[in-house]
């Protein structure tokens, strides 16, 4: 079977699998790129990692995660400043090992509030000071700083930027080549302000990353695993697709589904189902 000559399968999509598994999956259903994940690429190491991913010949479609930047203890922050810089290094790698046309991107999770703290004003100041510091490293590295918005059920803990828009006022003050913006369809569908801020996006070379999945109601306990296989909840994908095309984005589009059900399945089985699922989103075949 081969899938649309666009589509990754970001690693979480199968989040048990090892990186072993996850290549091999991948290439069994012929998905030409796969988004990694530090844990399982960490695991076996980044040379093996590397050399895996050269042997399959997929393509890369980024690296997660870094991110994390909203502690307020000065200890703490600059840990996470050089655990990013190790991360950049890991993108940089993977991508060169990866088949042409591979991404260098880092995506960010921002990071939610400290513990006790109200100040979110103050821990979305801090991811700017953050990717201001590592801006010099990304570019050096030639990898680009991908800024996820989270969906604001996540702003306490996990996500304090939670618009595009909020994403692009921190990317676009360094070049579009360094700091750019994901657009998750899960995070971001929602927001009334979400067509301007995705053409404003492509029309300063900013989006880095275009995630695909769904909104499913009843939200499940964990929230964390509110995501949906596609065209299974409320999110207009071809709308949204189309937008993200229209704004000139022409890089692979990952499946990143973070959902129980699909991890309790036979890693291959949900592959296969996502690889069939992504028709839905109506993505053009010319890359």
């Amino acid at each position: 079977m081969t899938a649309h000559p666009r589509m990754s399968l970001n690693q979480a999509t199968i989040k048990h699998a090892d990186l072993h598994e996850a290549v091999k999956i991948t290439v069994a259903e012929g998905i030409p790129s796969i988004g990694l994940w530090r844990e399982p690429v960490a695991d076996v190491g980044l040379a093996t990692a590397s050399e895996v991913i050269k042997d399959a010949g997929l393509r890369v479609s980024s690296l997660c995660r870094g991110g994390f930047f909203t502690a307020e203890d000065p200890n703490q922050l600059r840990a996470s400043i050089e655990d990013n810089r190790r991360a950049i290094d890991e993108a940089a790698v993977l991508a060169q090992a990866g088949a042409p046309g591979s991404a260098a991107v880092l995506v960010l999770v921002p990071g939610g509030l400290p513990q006790g703290s109200t100040d979110i004003a103050g821990a979305r100041g801090r991811v700017r000071d953050a990717v201001a510091v590592l801006a010099d490293d990304a570019a050096a590295a030639g990898v680009v700083l991908a800024i996820e918005p989270m969906h604001p059920i996540y702003a306490a803990d996990r996500g304090v930027i939670s618009t595009l828009g909020q994403a692009l006022d921190i990317a676009e003050d360094f070049p579009a080549h360094v700091v750019g913006v994901v657009v998750d369809a899960f995070h971001v569908w929602w927001d009334p302000e979400l067509l301007p801020q995705v053409a404003r996006a492509g029309a300063r070379g900013r989006i880095a990353s275009y995630q695909v999945n769904d909104w499913i109601t009843p939200l499940p306990a964990d929230a964390l695993l509110a995501r949906g296989v596609m065209g299974d909840g409320h999110i207009d994908l071809p709308g949204l697709t189309a937008a993200v095309c229209g704004a000139g984005y022409r890089g692979d589009v990952e499946v990143e589904v973070f959902n129980k059900t699909l991890w309790d399945m036979p890693f291959a089985d949900a592959a296969a189902l996502v690889a069939d699922r992504f028709s839905v989103i109506q993505l053009p075949h010319a890359r």
